[in-house]
């Protein structure tokens, strides 16, 4: 229901007032005034993530001991230096160089970007990463998971610092199947509108029944200048041109 701009909207806990719906879309607007709708991700998807890279990492350095232990003391040595790296710096250089997905993130369909829905860098990876040790506190990550459960982006106070969003990793949209034919061009001008029906009809092709296909191409025929029983060709014809090289 619209509300005029002079009305005034009902009080939260009126009983007339509509029921507040949880919206876990986050929409941001980038320089060029485009506006991105982005998904973040809730604490279970974020907490599997995590534990899949903190298992691979285990399995890393379990690997990395038991080689370089034979080594004596020296190897050891190497050991811790390596124990550092792998603790602090595996999600850093995954985020930067892996387009925001650690091992466990790019399992689960996750990734990081900054507030405005760019790619991360090293700043607010580093600084994400490096406060996980206020996360943890007091412990099991307490002060994380408190974070992220009051937070309507879900982010914890790493996030918070550095100004990131862990989003789920929309895939591309795939280009539609037209059906085989040359590309023509139309006869005459066609409207965004227009176009978008004729490319809607190729589109559908595969899922309409031959009658119904030669029903609806034949309503075009004499448009496009052509015999009914050619329509349904030319309006493919005309869908691949406007589609452009596949």
């Amino acid at each position: 229901m619209l509300m005029s701009p002079t009305a005034t909207p009902p009080h939260p806990h009126d009983p007339r007032a509509p029921a507040t719906l949880l919206d876990t879309r986050y929409q941001v607007e980038t320089p060029e005034g485009i506006d991105l709708i982005l998904r973040p991700a809730g604490l279970v998807p974020r907490a599997l993530a995590f534990t899949i890279d903190l298992l691979i990492r285990g399995l890393l350095l379990l690997a990395l001991y038991v080689g370089l232990g034979m080594l004596g003391q020296f190897g050891m040595g190497l050991a811790t230096i390596l124990l550092f790296l792998v603790t602090w710096w595996y999600m850093v250089l995954f985020e930067v160089f892996n387009q925001g997905r650690s091992p466990g993130k790019q399992l689960l369909g996750l990734r990081v970007v900054h507030d405005d829905g760019t790619p991360v860098g090293w700043a607010a990876s580093l600084t994400r990463n490096l406060l996980r040790f206020v996360d943890i506190l007091p412990f099991a990550y307490t002060l994380g998971i408190l974070s992220c459960l009051n937070h309507k982006a879900f982010k914890r106070l790493g996030d918070i610092a550095a100004g990131t969003l862990v989003v789920y990793s929309d895939s591309p949209p795939l280009r539609p199947n037209l059906p085989a034919a040359p590309a023509l061009r139309a006869p005459m001008a066609l409207s965004l509108r227009e176009q978008r029906a004729l490319l809607g009809f190729a589109e559908r092709s595969e899922t309409l029944s031959a009658a119904r296909r030669a029903e609806l191409a034949g309503i075009l025929a004499e448009p496009l200048q052509v015999a009914p029983e050619q329509a349904e060709q030319r309006i493919h014809g005309i869908a691949r041109g406007l589609l452009g090289p596949t």
